[in-house]
């Protein structure tokens, strides 16, 4: 039994999103596996689903910028084995048993820009061992100030500290192509042309603009962005992201 992991705070994503990913993973694999959701609000997660609370961490009120993320590499926060941890507005688009079965200790997602201000990788998709990687947790916990200046946020944290222990991989960069980078069709064309699906990928990765939500037209791209980044939806997106 394998486990995929999510998690849920505050208002910006719905239950939908849960439940939508939940049935994007169920229809995506052959493996056995357990969802399971670290959330501030139960309402409307389906019943399928095991729900959490989310684990006690001591933030300061200032911008998250994913940190929260960390307490799951805890020992005690109900997690066992190898486990997928998905953001979500992952799109899956393909058979995803490999994510669970590739040899590695840690594997995340490839940075299409890398850099010291942005990391070496996103944990949009990640996996580990459960309970494995808790030095992560209290080293930024004991540590905040100074990880934080010397961070933008958890994921530039999280890549270079475990890439310095030679144990991050990456997962291959045709599974998990950017919408904005590797489907969408560049200005001008993204006006008349639909994105496209890269043929090797299982995941869709959603960073910056357009979100899912503006890919499906459901909220409005501002700004200057609304014209380099304007979508026309694509019929895969719609069949895919449900």
């Amino acid at each position: 039994m394998y486990t995929v992991a999510c998690m849920k705070w505050g208002k910006k994503y719905g239950p939908e999103y849960v439940n939508r990913l939940f049935n994007m993973v169920e229809r995506n694999t052959t493996l056995p596996f357990k969802f399971v959701c670290y959330t501030d609000d139960f309402a409307g997660i389906d019943s399928r689903i095991q729900a959490f609370p989310l684990p006690e961490m001591d933030l300061p009120p200032d911008r998250e910028r994913g940190w929260r993320k960390l307490s799951l590499f805890r020992k005690d926060v109900g997690l066992e084995g190898r486990v997928l941890f998905l953001d979500l507005d992952t799109v899956i688009v393909g058979n995803i048993d490999d994510y669970f079965t590739m040899d590695g200790d840690f594997i995340f997602i490839k940075h299409w820009k890398p850099s010291k201000k942005h990391g070496i990788g996103e944990t949009g998709v990640y996996r580990f061992e459960a309970g494995a990687l808790d030095f992560l947790y209290f080293d930024f916990m004991n540590n905040m100030e100074r990880v934080k200046a010397d961070y933008r946020h958890e994921q530039a944290y999280v890549g270079d500290v475990l890439s310095k222990r030679g144990i991050a991989k990456f997962w291959p960069s045709e599974w998990m192509p950017s919408f904005k980078y590797n489907c969408m069709r560049p200005f001008p064309l993204n006006w008349f042309m639909q994105p496209v699906k890269p043929p090797k990928a299982k995941m869709i990765v959603f960073h910056g603009v357009p979100t899912p939500e503006q890919a499906m037209g459901e909220e409005k791209i501002r700004g200057v962005k609304a014209l380099i980044r304007h979508v026309i939806t694509p019929d895969w997106l719609k069949e895919d992201w449900k």
